[in-house]
């Protein structure tokens, strides 16, 4: 199984028709919004972007946004603008936004990255003929896709694609956790996580500064306007830092032991090697310890992303 599943990477490396972003004069194989054509080169086959076509994930995400947007309205303008300290706001402004914008571009990138579809419909004679199985040498078919299914692959009925080391569908960043973006969904996690901290920790000591002077002098907002405001980014805050501090510790717990939480649920006996812990971080991180594990903007070209509202010649194709 092993052997076969190399080679299976391998062919889907060496032949762009088989790999999960191609498009082709017929139709395509990638699930997501296609972008460009044929007629461009080899580049056009790399220009395409993922996007699951969900109700529900859309408005989970679209939700989340607002959340954030609505944390950075309250901690800016009721409590920071208004303070007296200039340090104050500076500093915790600097630290409270950045991390915001850290956490919207990772969100943004685990919603827009390719969790690690296998190729839809490549289980034809042609292509099992090309992987020059041994006797004896078993692979599986996914009957929902129609597409062969690599090791630790598990179908999503969301996304109606077999996703490589699928680690749970979520729908606050409407796609499937997975072999290719993990990585920025714990990024998400981490930083929702500390915004969300630091929110708490404004709001306790904005309402202890503003009972002991005069509420009109701590906030530019009406004293019951101010306090519905702070009530509810704490409420919001409270949730979210519980959800994603449970979610990131899970995260990085299946990461070092090699475990997807779907694994872990149905009790799979592993029958692949394990990696040790470091091996398991660096392999989902990339490359040794550094600050740029912390950067969601790793790997971002933004020449491609400018290259991509030209090639819609073709228009746009969901086929998820």
């Amino acid at each position: 199984m092993q052997s076969s599943n190399h080679r299976l990477r391998e062919m889907e490396q060496h032949h762009p028709l088989l790999s999960a972003g191609a498009d082709v004069e017929s139709g395509t194989l990638a699930a997501g919004v296609i972008v460009g054509n044929t007629h461009m080169g080899q580049a056009a086959g790399n220009r395409t972007l993922w996007f699951i076509h969900d109700s529900c994930g859309m408005v989970c995400a679209t939700m989340t946004w607002l959340l954030v947007l609505y944390a950075e309205f309250v901690v800016n303008f009721v409590m920071l603008l208004p303070s007296k300290s200039f340090w104050y706001s500076l500093l915790n402004g600097a630290a409270f936004n950045s991390f915001a914008v850290l956490a919207l571009a990772s969100h943004v990138r685990t919603m827009l990255t390719d969790p690690g579809a296998v190729p839809k419909g490549n289980a034809t004679k042609e292509y099992m003929e090309g992987l020059q199985l041994k006797p004896g040498e078993v692979i599986y078919k996914c009957p929902k896709c129609c597409s062969i299914k690599p090791e630790r692959a598990h179908h999503c009925s969301i996304c109606k694609r077999c996703i490589r080391k699928m680690d749970h569908h979520c729908p606050w960043v409407n796609n499937c956790v997975g072999e290719k973006n993990q990585r920025f969904f714990v990024l998400f996690t981490m930083y929702i996580a500390l915004i969300s901290g630091h929110a708490l920790g404004l709001s306790g000591v904005h309402f202890f500064t503003c009972i002991k002077v005069q509420w009109n002098e701590c906030s530019d907002f009406s004293p019951g306007v101010s306090v519905l405001l702070l009530i509810f980014l704490c409420l919001e805050a409270i949730l979210f830092l519980t959800f994603t501090a449970v979610m990131f510790g899970t995260q990085i717990h299946s990461i070092c032991n090699d475990e997807t939480e779907i694994e872990r649920l149905k009790n799979e006996k592993p029958t692949w090697e394990r990696r040790m812990r470091w091996d398991g971080m660096k392999a989902v991180f990339g490359g040794p310890p550094s600050l740029l594990w912390c950067n969601p903007f790793t790997g971002l070209r933004l020449r491609r992303l400018m290259l991509l509202p030209h090639g819609r010649r073709g228009g746009s194709e969901f086929s998820v």
